[in-house]
């Protein structure tokens, strides 16, 4: 038996030629669709690739700014570390010169003494209670004349006054010690006493190697 297509043979060319166009377009579109995918792909990769770069940039400048911030730190620990020098300088510095100002008011309380051949003088005796029986002394040396050498001699400090309503005297413990001056010397010391002795003067004896006294100076408290 043989059917037979009620459809006109223009019909049916028009359906499959429609057919045809629409199959053709969803290729066209599936085919369009693919490239843009594809693109989006490549695109993506090129901007991680940029990204990557940018981040290898971005981590130099991290070491190079870690870098100048160390080297920075260093600096400021070598300043630093030289501004507590110069203070400790400074510091020192200070202290010279006070001492060279009590130096010089030391050399500005000298009194005037004469002096014998030997040229030696005891100079600026001064003297004071520092309480629990202990008295402070300070006295200046000074060898004068020309062509003079280096001194050797003994020196001498003692303590006279009244203990007990009786005259009292004491000479500073240990007894003479040896002293060496070529023009001048600056001594002090402190001598430990009876608490209850009452010092009424300090005498200084300087004396050669041979126990001659060359020069002598008593201070009245």
């Amino acid at each position: 038996m043989i059917v037979r297509s009620h459809l006109p043979w223009p019909l049916r060319w028009a359906v499959a030629a429609l057919a045809l166009g629409f199959s053709a377009a969803i290729a066209l579109w599936a085919f369009e669709f693919g490239k843009d995918i594809a693109g989006l792909d490549r695109g993506a990769k090129e901007e991680l690739a940029q990204l990557r770069v940018e981040v290898a940039d971005l981590r130099a400048e991290r070491e190079k700014a870690l870098a100048i911030a160390s080297s920075v730190d260093s600096l400021l620990k070598t300043e630093r570390a030289a501004q507590e020098k110069l203070a400790q300088q400074l510091n020192q510095v200070e202290a010279e010169n006070l001492a060279l100002k009590n130096d010089l008011g030391f050399f500005e309380r000298l009194l005037p003494a004469g002096t014998g051949d030997s040229g030696l003088s005891v100079r600026g005796l001064q003297a004071e209670e520092a309480g629990n029986g202990q008295l402070r002394y300070q006295l200046l040396l000074m060898q004068t004349g020309k062509g003079r050498g280096e001194f050797n001699g003994r020196l001498e400090v003692s303590l006279g006054g009244t203990l007990d309503g009786k005259p009292w005297v004491q000479a500073e413990p240990g007894g003479a010690k040896p002293l060496q001056l070529r023009q001048y010397r600056r001594i002090e010391g402190v001598i430990e006493h009876p608490p209850l002795a009452q010092v009424r003067s300090v005498t200084v004896k300087v004396t050669d190697g041979r126990g001659s006294v060359l020069a002598t100076h008593t201070l009245k408290m």
